[in-house]
Parts: structure tokens; C-alpha cells; sequence
């Protein structure tokens, strides 16, 4: 085909123009790269471009739109598949005026070696004829309320849907304003915003508010209505037209909504039980009740957290047991309440029972009867106060949460005379539904914490005795619940020679785990204390304890699964000589101890830090100080020092200034530090020991050089027999003089020079042989026929307690 040739056009046919036809539309020839090859007349008449002016050209600048490749190539697709394609186009014209166009792109075809298409337009048509009867019958039947006012705000015409939602007829408002037909309906700030678009011709769409109508006197409406300006021919406006729609639906499903994410921040803040209560009792009041009372069965609310209905247990009691967890009303003091908090209850409304608790659905009275017979057969007392305060409707909704029954609670108005419908059951499903949850969980909570804090202080010691060499006391606080309890712990143990063990720790973590891993740590050091170890040598000890520990948590798969892991823990222990007063000290991550001398003097010495258990490959080491009588020594954990407001050098000075104080009485000084540093729960455990030391009166503790000689045992034992009698422990001459005679010739015999005998009177008499072997002596149990070996294991039973070190 020539490109330069024009199409001729038929004459266009009469009829109907329904569908677009090449015949009677606009038509031209484009290729694929956009060059027009043909044009008609008919497109010359809708477009004004004669064909000398088109074909040849690049058909892009008859388009008025924006170019869109993404588009065009879509298109072009679609007609390559044989599809062909129909749509909307604005073309520009010759004079430079848009065209709308209905637009009809055939299926691809060849001229030649060219890709082409076929176009076929027609001019959008926009006229509609619409009658008169038509146009009223719209505005008078359409679901949309409207009016029209002039400039006054008055009244000039309205439909009668608007009429039916105010529920004031048409004869009454036309003239008069809206503020005087219904003044409780917001009509000064509706109407403010009719003078707002009269005085600058703004439209304002969509304002909600809130209001009621003669029709229904006593439900609040939610109203959708937007307002514009009505102008004249000269452009002058001459009233304000408003158009409103009743939305109560959709904001009352958007009020569900709303109050129901409130509730998800304002009930259950707490792991308690009967706060969880409370918190939904001051909620829903006023917001949707003028009276809620929260009743929780006793199992729910005991510490141990046993015995809790379950759902699928079968029939449940006759009358449930509950307790009055939540209470709150409109009414100051709520008096429309029966039972007070924590009073027992047994409230289920009439005629049900206690299954409505493990199976029943939320109960729906719209209206309360005083004079039901039930109600008064059943619920006197709670009859006469519905009648008293006009209670008029109820909710009562049980709760429950993981198969669990938890108890009810019940929703009642007064004040407000709307009685309660179908859509307020949801919310007060969805608001119990929530706090079951929250209380389910704080109840679950409770029973953990209370078998921690249980187990804690059952691995904790019951009471500490330092013996003659230190005067002990001690205070331990579990953390707040909604932490946990910790891992802490602290220990007096007894060792030989009048010495005494001090050991304060700290487990890393909250929960169970914690609290058995340091009963587990706690039996470690006395265990390794008992062998008599020096303090870094135990810790060294205790370390590879807890690796191991750590190690059998990491492979075994069900204790990954556990509240805690074990993952280390801090510790100090110290041991104190009353004979030499020297204090032997060696830590484990932890803070070090808080020294005051007599004079009131405070000094932390403080050992190396060695790594916290747990880490391994790190060696400690020990410090030894020695301290006056009378000197005061407190151990520690970091949850007494540490706060949010300061950091843990601040906490220790503050610790100093107080154990600096004098007080005769030691636990009264240890309890009033706890109580300044720590007031309120803390995110952890505190634990204070604090040991005022005492020393061994020189008289007490006598010793002498013995030669390695058999023969000096018996001059050595004859000077033991009469230091023991001096002291006045006559009863005791003869065991001291055998137990003297046996570890001294064992020491002449099997040990190296030099040798030393140390007697000691303290609360027990003491009895030492040193020697400078590097062997200890090891007890045996000889046989009927050995002639030796039975020394030390009479001496073992001789003695209240035997042992080296």
C-alpha cells in the first residue's frame, strides 16, 4: 500500500452507533514503529488533520496523554496474540483542543514487510438526558439524607430520608434553624461549618460526630454528612446544600475495635492475679458498664495455683467457690455490690449453674426483671439492690482461658438506659476473653514463682552460726515477680582450726533453673571447703564445675527447652583465722567485699578479679588481708548496689556509709541496709552477709616444736594432758591424751621434720600436728590380722571430727 495514498471513506450509514466499525468510525494504518500509513476522512473530521499532515508521520503527537512505553507495549502484545484491544485515549486535535475517544486496535497483520495495525476511534459521547420525575424521585427517595439552607441557615427544602433520620416531619423545619430542632445534636459546630463553606466555598466531606434523633430518643447515632456550596448563574452562592448518612454501624465496629486494642494496653500491665481483675472492672467502667464485679474461683487466686477447673474434667460442682476479685461502678463506693473484695461468692445468674463456667456462652438480659420469680427465688438479696439502684440490663460472661476455667464476669447498666444488644456481647467477649488470658498467665506465674522463691529458700540455710571466730547475720530478698527469682546465695561454713568459710554468689538467670543450680553450686563449695582448699584452688574447682554443668545442658535437648539456661555464675569466698585474724579472700566475677574497722573506717580490698564460673581457662587468685577485732566484713550481690538511677561504685559507697553506723545489733544493721539500698522489689535478688570477727584469746591456744624422736611422744602428750586439765577439761584428759599420742607418733614416724603440735580451746578443743610432708596421712581400715594401721581410724572415732589439710 502507499504510504501517501489516502483511504476513502464510505458513506457513513444511518442507524444505531453502538459498536465501533472501521465503515462509520475514524480509521487509520499504524505500523509497529508508531508511522502512520493510512487516514480517513472520518479521522480527518474528528481530528481535524488532513492525511498530507499525518501519513508518513510519527503517530505519537496526535496523543494528548502522557506517554506510557510500559502501556503502549502491553498493548501491542495483546494485539500481536491476535487478540486485538479497546479503551480510552485523548487525542489532540488540530486546533489544539483534547478529544476524548473510544479507541479500537485490531490484531496485527503485514503490508508488505511492515508490522501494521488497524485504529478505529469514535468520540466519547457525554450527553444524558435526565427528566425531571426522574431527578426528584432521586433526591426525595435517595438513602442519603439532604437539605438545602439559605444564607440564614434556614431550612428550604429537604428529602425524606433526612426526615426520617432526625425524626422531626417537614413542616417543622422548613424555616427554622438546625439549633432550634434539635439543640443537642452539635449543631453550633455543625453549623459552623455551614458558615465555613459559605465564606469560602470549600466543600467538607465526611465529618463524623456523635448524636441521637427524636426517632430514638435514647440510643446515640454516629452520622456521616458533608457539606457544599449551591451557586447561582452569576457565580454567587446562594445556600448551603448537606447531605448525612447514619454510620452507628460502622462506628460502633470501629469502637469495638478501638476498645478492645485499649484494653490489650490497659488490663494486664501485671503478673497478678487480682489486679488482672480490677484492671478489667475500672475499664469497662463507665466506657461500657455502669457496674462490673469480677468473681475468680478460689483455686485461681491461692499461691500454689492447683485445683483450677479444667474444661474437658467433666460435670463441674453444684456452686462454684469464688472469691470477689474485681469491683467497680459509677457510683462512688459501689454500693449497688453485694459482696465486697475478696469476699467468697456465689453469684450465677438465675437459671443457670456452675457448668456455665466450663461450657456455658456469654448471657445476654436486655432486661432486667426484679419480679422474675427466679431471681427471686434464688437471688433475694441481689433482686432488691436491681430494684433499688435500677439496674436494667446484664452481660455475664465466664471465663476462661487454655481449657480453663478461671470464673465470671458480669457487666450491668443503670445510669445508662440503653440496655445492652448483640454487638455488646462481642465486646464483652472480646474484653473477658483478654483479661482470661492475662489472668491465666499471672496465675500460671505465680505458681513458678512461689515453687522459685520456695525452692530458694529451702537451699538457702535456715541459720548460721560463725562459731567463736565471727558473729554472722543475714537478709535475702527474692526479686520482683515479674523477674523472677534469681540464683543468689550465701554461706557460714565451719572450718577447722576455729576458722569459718564465708561465700556469697550469684547465678546468672531467673526461675527454677536458677534457683536449683545454686543449690547445686551452694553444696559444691561446702563440699570443697570440707576438703579444706584454699579459696582460689576452690573456685578453681567450682569452674569446672559449672562448664560441665553448662556442657550436659548444651547437649542434652530437653534442658535446652527449660525456662534458664545455666550459663555461669559469680562468686567470693573467704575464709577467716580468729587466731592469726588474717582474711583470706579470692572472687569470681563478683563485686568484692566492704570492710569497716572498729573505728568506722570502710575499705573494699579488693582481690583480683578472676573471670565469672562458667568460663573456664582463666586462673584465680587469692589476697589475704588481716583485720582488727571487732571488724566488720559484709558480702554481697550486685542487686543490692546496682539500681536504675545509679551505677554500682555509687551503690557501694552508699553501702559503706550505712554498715559504718554504729549498731550493737548486727541482724537490726543488716536489715535496715537492705531496707535504704533496696526499698521496693528489685529486677534482682539481694543478698547481704555480714560477720563481725572476734580473735582467739592468746591463752587459748598453746603449741610446741616436737623433736623426731619416738621417744619424745610421751614427754608431748604428758604436756598435753596438763594444758588440757589447766583449761579445766578434765573430762576430756584422757581421749585428748590418746588422740595427742596417736597423730603425734604417726607424724615422728611416717612424716618429715619439722613437726608441731597445736592445741586450741575454742568451742570444741582442737587438736593439730603439722609436719612438712607433702603427703597427707590417709585413714585405713585395717583387717583382724594386721598388726598396724589402726591409729588414725581410732582417732577418727575418738574425735567429734577428723580431717587434714
Amino acid at each position: 500500500m502507499d504510504p501517501a495514498r489516502e483511504v476513502s471513506e464510505a458513506p457513513t450509514p444511518a442507524g444505531p452507533r453502538d459498536l465501533l466499525d472501521a465503515s462509520t468510525d475514524a480509521a487509520a494504518i499504524v505500523t509497529a514503529d508508531g508511522v502512520v500509513l493510512a487516514w480517513t476522512r472520518g479521522a480527518q473530521a474528528l481530528l481535524g488533520h488532513p492525511a498530507s499532515e499525518v501519513v508518513g508521520r510519527f503517530a505519537g503527537r496526535l496523543v494528548a496523554m502522557p506517554r506510557d512505553p510500559a502501556r503502549v507495549a502491553a498493548v501491542a502484545a495483546r494485539c500481536r496474540a491476535g487478540r486485538g484491544w479497546s479503551g480510552q485515549l485523548t487525542a489532540r486535535h488540530h486546533d489544539g483542543r483534547s478529544v476524548d475517544v473510544a479507541l479500537r486496535v485490531s490484531a496485527s497483520f503485514r503490508i508488505g514487510g511492515d508490522e501494521c495495525f488497524l485504529l478505529s476511534a469514535r468520540e466519547q459521547s457525554r450527553q444524558w438526558t435526565l427528566g425531571q420525575s426522574v431527578l426528584d424521585g432521586f433526591l426525595v427517595r435517595s438513602p442519603v439524607g439532604m437539605a438545602v439552607l439559605d444564607l440564614e441557615l434556614r431550612y428550604v427544602w429537604l428529602n425524606d430520608t433526612l426526615e426520617r433520620l432526625g425524626g422531626v416531619p417537614r413542616e417543622q423545619r422548613l424555616g427554622r434553624r438546625l439549633s432550634e430542632l434539635l439543640p443537642g445534636l452539635q449543631a453550633d459546630a455543625i453549623e459552623g461549618l455551614m458558615h465555613k463553606v459559605l465564606k469560602t466555598g470549600t466543600p467538607v466531606n465526611d465529618y463524623e460526630y456523635l448524636g441521637w434523633s427524636w426517632a430514638d430518643p435514647h440510643r446515640r447515632r454516629a452520622y456521616s454528612t458533608s457539606f457544599f456550596p449551591l451557586v447561582g448563574s452569576d457565580d454567587s452562592v446562594t445556600g448551603v446544600c448537606y447531605m448525612v448518612q447514619d454510620v452507628t454501624e460502622r462506628w460502633s465496629a470501629r469502637r469495638l475495635l478501638s476498645l478492645v486494642n485499649e484494653a490489650w494496653a490497659r488490663v494486664g500491665t501485671t503478673l497478678d492475679v487480682v489486679r488482672t481483675a480490677q484492671e478489667l472492672a475500672d475499664f469497662a467502667v463507665p466506657r461500657f458498664a455502669d457496674f462490673v464485679i469480677v468473681d475468680l474461683l478460689e483455686p485461681v487466686l491461692s499461691t500454689e495455683g492447683h485445683g483450677t477447673w479444667l474444661t474437658d474434667a467433666g460435670p463441674a460442682p453444684a456452686r462454684p467457690v469464688m472469691r470477689r476479685a474485681g469491683l467497680s461502678s459509677v457510683r462512688e463506693g459501689c454500693p449497688e455490690a453485694v459482696a465486697r473484695l475478696g469476699e467468697r461468692v456465689d453469684f450465677l445468674p438465675p437459671p443457670h449453674d456452675a457448668q456455665l463456667l466450663i461450657d456455658g456462652e456469654p448471657i445476654l438480659l436486655p432486661v432486667l426483671d426484679p419480679t422474675d420469680e427466679l431471681w427471686l427465688a434464688e437471688q433475694p438479696e441481689r433482686t432488691a439492690t436491681i430494684r433499688r439502684f435500677g439496674l436494667h440490663s446484664l452481660i455475664s460472661v465466664p471465663m476462661r482461658a487454655r481449657d480453663t476455667a478461671l470464673g465470671l464476669a458480669t457487666f450491668v447498666r443503670s445510669l445508662n438506659p440503653v440496655s445492652f444488644g448483640p454487638d455488646d456481647v462481642l465486646l464483652a467477649r472480646e474484653l473477658v476473653a483478654r483479661a482470661a488470658l492475662c489472668v491465666d498467665n499471672a496465675r500460671r506465674y505465680t505458681r513458678e514463682h512461689t515453687a522459685a522463691v520456695t525452692l530458694q529458700r529451702s537451699l538457702l540455710p535456715h541459720a548460721l552460726a560463725g562459731g567463736t571466730a565471727v558473729e554472722v547475720a543475714s537478709c535475702y530478698q527474692p526479686a520482683d515477680p515479674t523477674d523472677g527469682v534469681g540464683g543468689d546465695w550465701f554461706d557460714v561454713i565451719p572450718l577447722s582450726g576455729a576458722r569459718v568459710g564465708l561465700v556469697v554468689g550469684d547465678v546468672v538467670g531467673h526461675g527454677i533453673a536458677a534457683a536449683a543450680a545454686m543449690g547445686r553450686l551452694r553444696t559444691a563449695v561446702q563440699t570443697l571447703a570440707d576438703m579444706e582448699m584454699p579459696p582460689d584452688e576452690l573456685l578453681a574447682h567450682l569452674d569446672d564445675l559449672v562448664l560441665r554443668l553448662s556442657t550436659e545442658r548444651t547437649d542434652d535437648p530437653a534442658a535446652q527447652q527449660g525456662t534458664t539456661a545455666f550459663l555461669g555464675a559469680t562468686c567470693l569466698y573467704a575464709v577467716y583465722d580468729p587466731v592469726t585474724r588474717r582474711f583470706t579472700m579470692a572472687r569470681a566475677g563478683h563485686p568484692p567485699p566492704v570492710v569497716v574497722t572498729p573505728e568506722g573506717r570502710v575499705s573494699f580490698p579488693e582481690p583480683p578479679a578472676g573471670p565469672p564460673l562458667g568460663l573456664g581457662g582463666m586462673a584465680f587468685e587469692a589476697a589475704e588481708i588481716t583485720l582488727a577485732e571487732n571488724s566488720l566484713i559484709g558480702l554481697y550481690t550486685d542487686g543490692l548496689v546496682r539500681g536504675a538511677e545509679h551505677d554500682m561504685e555509687l551503690g557501694m559507697s552508699r553501702l559503706g556509709e550505712v554498715l559504718s553506723r554504729p549498731d550493737a545489733d548486727l541482724d537490726a544493721l543488716c536489715a535496715s541496709a537492705v531496707h535504704l539500698l533496696a526499698p521496693a522489689p528489685q529486677p534482682d535478688d539481694v543478698a547481704l552477709l555480714l560477720a563481725r570477727t572476734h580473735a582467739l584469746e592468746a591463752g587459748y591456744v598453746v603449741s610446741w616444736d616436737v623433736p623426731a624422736d619416738p621417744a619424745a611422744v610421751s614427754e608431748v602428750r604428758a604436756r598435753a594432758t596438763r594444758q588440757v586439765a589447766a583449761w579445766g577439761l578434765t573430762d576430756l584428759a584422757m581421749t585428748s591424751e590418746l588422740i595427742v599420742s596417736e597423730l603425734v607418733t604417726n607424724a615422728v614416724r611416717y612424716a618429715t621434720p619439722p613437726i608441731r603440735l597445736r592445741l586450741l580451746r575454742d568451742a570444741r578443743l582442737t587438736c593439730e600436728v603439722t609436719d612438712a610432708s607433702s603427703t597427707a596421712p590417709r585413714l585405713k581400715h585395717a583387717r583382724i590380722t594386721d598388726e598396724g594401721g589402726r591409729g588414725l581410724f581410732l582417732v577418727a572415732q575418738l574425735a567429734h571430727r577428723w580431717g587434714t589439710r
